[in-house]
């Protein structure tokens, strides 16, 4: 089953943007739409001293003063303005009536909200003396000036559009890079596949582990495959053009000749008969690296297989079985293609003849190492640099001192077909001679 981060990943922002916007609206624009319905410290400061003076003037002049200091402060704010008691009883000489205990029903202290009514009628507020305990309060209609602004239109566009505006334009800039931008890049670079370049670019997306970090790495995976096969049919072109111009030289030289019959029909049928063994293992090799099918695997017995090779190649090169050791029993069985694996085997075997000296011998042995064989086919020849260990496995590599004959086919052919079955093909130098690894699955249970 397949996971899907980047869909999780797009989930879990739409889900925090909602949760966001929902507390941006919600709390803390109606914490900023009420914190403008309060009054300011100094403002609720400067009540509070009328509060004060009309307490001292209560203890020190009693009614009459604070009769005198209720006109006064009237006056002065050109407001409404009552001493009461803790019975909200007027504290002045003259007694209030049914109008002023209306205003005392809707008081307000301080640190309350301030706003007008629904008649437009600016609020009541109450101060209580600050003596404990408090011996009265004094009501007031706050002044005009006084009043808080409250929400303003502007105050409701800010908080109630341009910062969920902002919210939004940030969730689109998130989105864009996490999926815009890689976007972008992907389209880039299948432009440039389609203009045919296909230069070795790491993307900066590989770094991701989503979807479309995985959509990069098969975007590379295929550039890759692109490359190789360009690389391929480039190798494949220069190595035919010039392995085949050598025979078809001497075709025609052969055919303008003035050779009896006989060596005339053995030459052609030489020259023949390399350039068809070059076209058939160039093919095998272009379909192994362009097909990739996966061709069906079954127990095979390594003991028959190499028996039967044998035989083919004593009859080739004239070596008798006896030279052809084989210490492996009855009881090595791999899961492998038939086919496949006798055409590795056999190539590998025939390397190791080719490079053996006189009278030398060549031995195929192995064991088992848990789900795997691990086989070895060792030759007494006179090995191989350990430099060029890796580079025997490349196509049309011929190495330095070795005889002409072949075409560096056989050891290329033979890992291909080992690795399409999920196996190993490596080289080691012996005491003496090269040492061919081969490691695959095992077809029973270790017994």
């Amino acid at each position: 089953m397949r996971r899907h981060p980047l869909l999780w990943k797009l989930a879990l922002l739409q889900i925090g943007f909602c949760l966001l916007l929902t507390w941006m609206i919600w709390i803390w624009g109606l914490s900023v739409e009420r914190s403008t319905y309060f009054l300011e410290p100094a403002d609720r400061d400067y009540l509070a001293r009328y509060a004060a003076q009309a307490e001292e003037i209560w203890h020190a002049q009693g009614a009459a003063g604070v009769e005198q200091y209720r006109q006064w402060l009237a006056q002065k704010e050109d407001t409404w303005v009552a001493l009461v008691g803790d019975r909200l009883q007027s504290l002045g000489t003259t007694p209030l009536g049914a109008e002023d205990y209306s205003h005392l029903t809707f008081m307000r202290k301080l640190d309350w909200p301030m706003s007008r009514r629904l008649q437009d009628e600016l609020p009541y507020v109450s101060i209580e003396f600050p003596d404990e305990p408090a011996s009265g309060r004094l009501v007031m209609q706050l002044p005009e000036r006084l009043l808080p602004s409250g929400l303003t239109p502007w105050t409701h566009v800010v908080t109630h559009g341009v910062v969920p505006t902002l919210l939004a334009l940030l969730l689109g800039l998130v989105i864009y890079r996490q999926l815009v931008v890689p976007l972008n890049r992907l389209r880039d670079r299948a432009d440039a596949l389609r203009a045919d370049d296909l230069d070795d670019v790491v993307m900066p997306l590989h770094g991701r582990h989503d979807e479309l970090g995985e959509l990069a790495q098969a975007f590379e995976h295929m550039a890759g495959r692109l490359r190789q096969s360009l690389a391929q049919q480039r190798m494949l072109l220069r190595t035919l053009s010039h392995e085949l111009r050598t025979p078809l030289a001497r075709l025609r030289i052969a055919h303008d000749s003035e050779l009896p019959a006989e060596q005339l029909r053995e030459r052609l049928d030489s020259e023949v008969n390399g350039m068809q063994r070059l076209l058939e293992d160039t093919l095998d090799l272009a379909w192994m690296d362009t097909e990739r099918l996966a061709r069906p695997s079954e127990p095979v017995q390594v003991l028959s297989v190499w028996e039967a090779l044998c035989v083919d190649a004593c009859f080739e090169s004239g070596w008798s079985s006896a030279r052809l050791a084989c210490l492996l029993d009855a009881d090595c069985r791999v899961m492998a293609h038939l086919d496949s694996l006798a055409q590795a085997l056999e190539n590998l075997l025939r390397n190791a003849i080719r490079h053996s000296p006189a009278d030398a011998v060549v031995t195929l042995d192995g064991e088992r190492e848990g789900d795997y064989w691990h086989l070895r086919l060792s030759d007494q020849g006179s090995g191989v640099p350990e430099a060029d260990l890796e580079r025997i496995f490349e196509a049309y590599r011929r190495l330095d001192g070795t005889s002409g004959e072949g075409f560096g086919l056989g050891l290329a052919i033979a890992r291909r077909a080992v690795e399409l079955q999920g196996g190993q093909l490596w080289a080691s130098n012996g005491r003496p001679g090269l040492c061919l690894h081969i490691k695959m699955r095992a077809a029973g249970p270790i017994v």
